[in-house]
């Protein structure tokens, strides 16, 4: 048993520290463990991070999309400490300018040509369920519609509007929400193209709702699903369809914002089309718990006599954490860091393709590249056994990523901004040795 900085004392002892979770944490919180061994981070660096045994690891999750601009980045610590020196939490009841300036600056970041406002939750989960019910208010209409695939969160009322599987309980969920056909142009049921699944979205319009919508809620590239990036006029034409029934554009950047396609700040800035409201969480804070819906002014408008209160919302310290966010993006350029260096990762994933047959399909934009992997090609036969096996095998060759999709037969990587080119080659050979360990593991087995 050693203390912590604070004096407290913190036990590094992989059996103690797995004990203790077993027997202390509802099952409702242990039950989320994707590695057969459970990782255990010690501390982070940047792109990297330590396990307790001191083992280096990639982080190609950015611990779950969280880590922005790097672990321990010594901007963002050095803001979060002169914050937490002066004071710790303000009640949204009362007032601090900290959460006011950086309202101001998030604002700042959306299109002229709309009045933005922002409303500071403490997580994504929590800012879908507000916009959820600010569309609801706003259009006096009740019909929601998402997509397939989706992932929106597991509260309530996030987890009514997520479409994969492994997230919706067997409760009865939020009522008058309808799915329409996710446009994946590799697994999608229509195939390639856009204008089948406008016309599926016709037809849930049509035949699943009242006509009458409150709202759509799409991410412009779906994360958890499987890195499925809305295809050119998607968007643009689900917008124009929910527009023309009475409803709201709801965009999740929970996953996709922050500069992580390496496009823009925003995803939706590369597709031509402009939200009513905007959801934010993940990278906003580099880890500190923050999440915030942004919607056009006369949206939000709507709601100012309901009473809508989140205890720790614009808490001072995380806002600090999230204007210093802002301000490294800009200043080191990290969504062009994204666009280049994610094209050169996205060149060495589609080349271990051609070497790799169990690899079916390739993609991604910027910093969000998936790997789907195939027991059969033409058929695109999920294998999502020999995922879990490279999974495994990739984190014994350094490297944390995520196993993900509907059938979990993507591995997925959406790592900090700061990811560099030095990084790409050690990410693709650890890769390459993993897929090379499941074809010799294959052969063994057949032998």
């Amino acid at each position: 048993m050693k203390e912590d900085a604070s004096g407290l004392d913190v036990t590094w002892s992989t059996e103690e520290i797995i004990d203790k979770r077993n027997r202390f944490f509802a099952a409702t919180q242990r039950a989320f463990v994707p590695y057969e061994k459970p990782l255990i981070i010690k501390r982070g660096k940047g792109q990297y991070v330590w396990d307790e045994q001191d083992n280096r690891l990639i982080d190609l999750l950015g611990m779950n999309l969280c880590i922005s601009v790097g672990h321990a980045h010594p901007r963002v610590v050095a803001a979060m400490t002169s914050q937490v020196e002066q004071l710790t939490h303000c009640t949204t009841m009362f007032y601090h300018p900290v959460p006011a300036h950086f309202a101001e600056e998030l604002a700042a970041t959306m299109p002229a040509s709309c009045d933005w406002v922002v409303h500071f939750t403490n997580s994504g989960a929590e800012a879908i369920d507000l916009a959820l019910m600010m569309a609801r208010t706003a259009t006096g209409n009740h019909d929601i519609i998402a997509l397939r695939n989706s992932y929106h969160g597991a509260t309530y009322g996030a987890q009514s509007v997520t479409g994969v599987g492994n997230f919706r309980h067997n409760i009865g969920q939020v009522p008058n929400v309808s799915f329409a056909a996710e446009p994946d142009q590799y697994r999608g049921i229509f195939g390639e193209g856009v204008q089948p699944y406008l016309d599926d979205l016709d037809r849930t319009i049509n035949y699943t709702t009242s006509g009458q919508l409150a709202g759509i809620i799409i991410e412009p590239v779906q994360g958890y699903g499987g890195i499925i990036p809305m295809p050119e006029g998607y968007l643009k034409g689900a917008f124009e369809r929910t527009r023309a029934r009475g409803g709201l554009c709801i965009l999740d950047e929970v996953q996709s914002g922050f500069g992580k396609t390496g496009e823009s700040l925003w995803c939706f800035e590369s597709q031509g089309v402009v939200p009513d409201i905007m959801v934010l969480a993940k990278g906003i804070g580099n880890g500190i718990p923050l999440g915030a819906v942004v919607a056009k002014r006369e949206v939000a408008e709507t709601m100012a006599d309901k009473f809508l209160f989140h205890t720790y919302g614009a808490n001072p310290v995380a806002c600090a954490v999230g204007r210093e966010v802002l301000k490294i993006i800009e200043d080191e350029d990290l969504v062009a860091n994204a666009k280049k260096v994610g094209a050169k990762l996205g060149e060495g994933l589609k080349a271990l393709q051609q070497r790799h047959e169990v690899i079916g399909d390739v993609r991604g934009r910027g910093f969000m590249q998936a790997i789907e992997l195939v027991s059969d090609r033409e058929a695109k036969t999920p294998a999502s056994a020999e995922t879990a096996f490279v999974f495994e095998r990739s984190r014994a060759h350094g490297l944390v990523l995520s196993k993900s999709g509907n059938f979990k037969n993507v591995l997925r990587m959406v790592p900090p901004l700061c990811l560099s080119m030095d990084d790409v080659e050690p990410v693709l050979d650890a890769l390459d040795r993993s897929f090379t360990d499941l074809e010799k593991s294959n052969s063994i087995g057949r032998s």
